[in-house]
C-alpha cells in the first residue's frame, strides 16, 4: 500500500524537490503551498501528468485552523498520513538593532510556530496508528548562528530543540523525528547574495561548492525509509562539509 506524505511549502527549492523525489518513489504527495500559487499549480500539473498521486492544499502554516483543514483533507484524500516534512519557511537578512518586532515574530510564527502546528496536527493521526515519520528542515544556522540573521537562526535552533524533545516524547510510540540541516543551497532563497558572498561562501565549505535542492530530498527519502527505522532525534547535516 502506498505511503502519504505532507509537504509544506513545496511550491519550489527544497520543498519542491521532495515532493517529486517522492512521488517518483510511489508516495502518495499532498503539495502545501502559501503564496507561490502558479509554481504550486504547475507542479501538481507536471506530477499528475507523469501519473503520480498528488493533491494540491493551499494553506499559511501560520495558522492552525488552516493546517487543520489541510490535514483532514489529506485524510480524506488518502487515507492516512505516514509522513510530515516541514519544510515551510522564510529568509530575511537584517541587522539585530535594525528588526522590528513584526519581523521577529513573522520568523518565528512562520518557522518554528508552523512547525509546531503542522507536527501536533498530525500527530492527531499518527499516535493512535503507532506509526509515522517527521522530518524537519532546519538550518546549518540553527546549529552555529549567522551574522545579520539572528531571528532565522533562533527559529532554526528552535526547530532542532523541538526535533530532540519530541522525538524523545513520542518515540514509545514508534514515531520518529529527526532534522535535516542544510548548509548553502542553491535556491531561490540564495537571489539576494552577491557574486563575492557566494564565492566566499563556497570557499568555506570544504567540498567548494553549494548543495543542491535534490540532495536534501534524497537524505529526506533516506530518512522516510524503513532503513532509517532506528534513526530519531538526529540532526543530519547536508552541508558539504560546512559545518562538522
Amino acid at each position: 500500500m502506498a505511503k502519504t506524505v505532507i509537504i509544506t511549502g513545496a511550491a519550489r527549492g527544497i520543498g519542491r524537490a521532495c515532493a517529486e523525489l517522492f512521488a517518483a518513489h510511489g508516495y502518495q504527495v499532498l503539495i502545501n503551498y502559501y503564496r507561490s500559487v502558479e509554481a504550486a499549480k504547475e507542479l501538481h500539473h507536471s506530477l499528475q501528468a507523469k501519473g503520480y498521486q498528488v493533491a494540491l492544499f493551499q494553506a499559511d502554516v501560520r495558522s492552525r485552523p488552516q493546517i487543520d483543514r489541510m490535514v483532514a483533507y489529506c485524510l480524506q484524500e488518502f487515507g492516512a498520513i505516514d509522513l510530515l516534512i516541514n519544510n515551510a519557511g522564510i529568509a530575511q537578512t537584517r541587522l539585530f538593532v535594525d528588526l522590528s518586532a513584526d519581523e521577529w515574530q513573522e520568523m518565528i510564527d512562520t518557522n518554528l510556530t508552523g512547525v509546531f502546528h503542522c507536527t501536533q496536527s498530525v500527530l492527531r493521526t499518527m499516535l493512535p496508528r503507532h506509526q509515522g515519520k517527521i522530518i524537519n528542515i532546519a538550518s546549518i544556522w540553527g546549529q552555529v548562528g549567522a551574522s545579520c540573521e539572528v531571528h532565522y537562526s533562533a527559529a532554526k535552533a528552535g526547530v532542532i530543540g523541538l526535533t530532540k524533545a519530541l522525538a524523545k516524547e513520542v518515540g514509545p510510540s514508534n514515531i520518529q523525528v529527526n532534522c535535516i540541516a542544510p548548509g548553502i543551497i542553491e535556491t531561490d532563497m540564495m537571489a539576494s547574495f552577491t557574486a563575492k558572498e557566494k564565492t566566499a561562501l563556497k570557499e568555506q565549505t570544504p567540498l567548494e561548492r553549494f548543495g543542491t535542492a535534490e540532495e536534501v530530498a534524497a537524505c529526506a527519502l533516506f530518512l522516510a525509509s524503513d532503513a532509517a527505522d532506528f534513526i530519531t532525534g538526529q540532526v543530519i547535516g547536508v552541508n558539504g562539509g560546512f559545518v562538522i
